[in-house]
């Protein structure tokens, strides 16, 4: 399914690297050194284009969308 952001897909919990893309753009100017899982969690849910049950989250994907987040810092 399109949406109008980016003319992306519809966003789920196990797609950690395209929302980590998403809060970047989003959020460039975020230290990732201060912002906590809550603030990820809180992040992902309002994103237009997420679509997966906020409940179904768990720490471990939270991780990894820090994870993927930080290693893209840097990149354009």
């Amino acid at each position: 399914m399109l949406n109008n952001e980016n003319s992306a897909l519809t966003l789920y919990w196990d797609a950690s690297f395209a929302i980590a893309m998403r809060l970047k753009s989003r959020f460039p100017n975020e230290t990732l050194e201060h912002v906590s899982l809550n603030d990820i969690y809180q992040w992902v849910i309002t994103l237009p284009d997420f679509g997966d049950d906020p409940e179904m989250v768990n720490d471990d994907l939270l991780h990894a969308i820090y994870q993927d987040w930080y290693e893209e810092i840097d990149k354009p």
